[in-house]
Formats: C-alpha cells, structure tokens, sequence
C-alpha cells in the first residue's frame, strides 16, 4: 500500500526503491447514489453518470507548456502539443500517454489512467500537472460534491502503489467542477509525488492552462 497524501504534502519518489521506468497515474471515482423521493422511485430514477477526464499538462524549466500543437486557422489546437486529453492522447516523445476515456466512472479501480515513463521523459520537462475536471459539469449541475472515492495514485511498473491522493469527505470541493489534483516534479534524478487539490469553478482544462502560458 502506497503513502496516503493529504493535501498540499509530498514525497519523493526514488529509483532506488521503485521502478521509474513506467508510472501509471490513476484516477478512479464513483458516482454517488441518487436518494430519490417517491416520485423519483415510481419514475425507477438512476444514478447519474459523470464524466470525469484526465489531464496532463508537461512543463518547462520556466514552468511553462512551452508547445500548444499544431496550429490551425492562426489558433492552437493543443493537438501533438505539451498537452494530453481525451482529444490528444499520446505524447510525441512516447513517454506519457492517455489510455482511454472513461465516461461513467463504471467499474473498479482506476477508471483512467495516464503512463508516463519518468526514465526517459526528456530533461526539458520539469515538471508534469495533473488535472481532472467534470466534462460539462457546470451545464449540467454536477460537481465533486456528488462523488464517492475519488483519487489519484501512482504506480510503478511493477504494480507497486507508490502515493495516493483521496478526495472523499472534502466538502471543501463542493461547488467546483476541475481540480489540480497533484504534479510529478522532476529533482535532479529523482520525482517528487505531491498532492495539490487546487479547485477551480469551470470545467474547462483549458481555463486552467491559462495559468502556464505566456
């Protein structure tokens, strides 16, 4: 079992005791159960499924997505760029890729997962931002409130549970639909795990990468 982080702390993660060479960064959650009143039980009302994405945003030494992808029209589609989400999956150095979309939090275990390969992520990335918003959170008046066991992990390639991060039983994170949930910070030859859990209002990753472009 992995250490659990509260907010705001970290730990290091050593090559001399995990295996770098792949980390899966595992995001999982589950829809809480809708307690309808009569009419919702005559009508035989369900659970509402929530969309949750994954989001990785790589970058610089200056703390910056230096890449925004190809351009199109004069405008960035953060396609083949610094960026990856469900519309851009796959790194172009192959070190960090999105292994699905899942639209329902169905299931056990991580219901997304995004690999990243820390050996080989070249040194021009310091750091990696992981962020998890609610796709049309605010349209349809859903938010982290409604969620049961949601979390992001980080295993290594040997399966081993290095760090967790659980959102359960924060009333703080009510009323919000995105949130920076942890970063991989690159030292030297060695990542530092820490949790963030910075909320944001929208539930548009792209607000948020506002905040690392110039």
């Amino acid at each position: 079992m992995g250490v659990n982080l509260k907010k705001g702390q970290g730990v290091n993660l050593c090559k001399s005791e995990f295996d770098l060479s792949e980390v899966t960064i595992g995001l999982g959650w589950d829809v809480a159960e809708v307690q309808p009143g009569f009419f919702g039980k005559l009508l035989g009302k369900k659970e509402e499924e929530y969309d949750l994405d994954a989001v990785a945003f790589l970058l610089n030494e200056q703390g910056l997505v230096a890449d925004l992808g190809k351009v199109e029209g004069g405008k960035s589609t953060l396609s083949d760029g610094d960026v990856i989400y469900f519309g851009s999956m796959q790194h172009r150095s192959g070190c960090i890729s999105l292994t699905g979309d899942n639209r329902t939090g169905a299931g056990d275990g991580d219901d997304e997962q995004i690999i990243v390969n820390l050996n080989h992520l070249p040194d021009g990335y310091q750091k990696v931002v992981f962020i998890v918003q609610i796709y049309q959170g605010v349209e349809k008046g859903q938010n982290f409130s409604k969620i049961n066991n949601a979390f992001i992990r980080a295993v290594d390639k040997k399966g081993t549970e290095m760090v967790r991060f659980d959102l359960s039983g924060e009333p703080a994170y009510s009323n919000f639909h995105s949130i920076k949930f942890a970063e991989l910070e690159r030292h030297g030859t060695e990542w530092k795990f820490s949790a963030v859990g910075t909320p944001y209002s929208t539930d548009n990753f792209v607000h948020i990468l506002r905040e690392y472009i110039q």
